[in-house]
């Protein structure tokens, strides 16, 4: 398992903002990203919001998986670090790392502790051997999913889109052939949390998409399914922490 290149993001095709740079996974639905942090006197920790995700990360000679969250995330880096991600599909994660999602939310948990300690140790030395560390970390997942006794949950994709186009759990339950329980159990092990918070997590993304684009909030309310304005703003400010003009502000 070797690879060269610039720690797996290419400069170009995808988004480059404040020492982060991203790119399409060859594993469908996935995002490569990675993210060097500043030297010198510690800044400010960056928020990461809530979508969703599951991440398999590579930062300070380590494997580490991030879970869904459930409110905004600061972590604490080391300043000059570098860290590179996967970041899967919303509930594409759990197949790769081998427990449910809901296990993981809210946590970051080191490999070491899900698989075995004398495999990650290898997966660890072939990481700090490359200069494309993000090409690595595609070629762990799509070995590990072809392996995968329980692939993803073939309807994830469904769920997720109906869910953050705010169609009733009833509703979405229905289209997959399954009772609310059913569908509640199976987002838990999928996407870490219940259809109702994914609902707003997926709907929150969404919503700060359309901000950053320059929509104006009263249109992003609307057009991202909240009642009104005033919706928008408490549900933001619930899962991020922060007004919506202070994550649009910070890019």
């Amino acid at each position: 398992m070797s690879a060269k290149g610039d720690d797996g993001v290419r400069r170009g095709a995808d988004a480059e903002r404040g020492g982060y740079r991203e790119r399409a996974s060859r594993l469908p639905g996935a995002v490569v990203w990675a993210k060097r942090v500043p030297g010198g006197v510690p800044a400010a920790p960056q928020r990461v919001l809530p979508d969703g995700c599951t991440d398999l990360l590579w930062m300070d000679g380590r494997l580490t998986v991030a879970g869904p969250d459930t409110t905004a995330h600061t972590p604490a880096v080391r300043p000059g670090s570098l860290v590179v991600g996967l970041r899967f599909a919303p509930g594409q994660g759990p197949a790769v790392v081998g427990v449910p999602a809901h296990v993981l939310r809210d946590r970051r948990v080191p490999l070491e502790e899900l698989w075995p300690r004398d495999r990650v140790a290898r997966l660890a030395g072939a990481l700090a051997g490359t200069g494309s560390p993000g090409r690595v970390l595609e070629e762990i997942a799509v070995d590990r999913l072809r392996a995968a006794d329980d692939p993803p949950d073939p309807a994830r994709g469904l769920i997720a889109a109906a869910l953050a186009d705010g169609r009733p759990v009833a509703e979405v339950a229905r289209s997959v052939g399954v009772g609310e329980r059913q569908l509640h159990r199976r987002c838990l092990a999928a996407f870490g949390y219940g259809p109702k918070t994914l609902g707003r997590v997926l709907r929150l993304v969404r919503a700060l998409e359309l901000a950053r684009g320059g929509l104006p909030y009263a249109d992003v309310a609307a057009r991202a399914g909240y009642a009104d304005q005033a919706h928008l703003a408490r549900e933001v400010k619930a899962l991020a922490g922060v007004p919506l003009g202070v994550l649009v502000a910070s890019g």
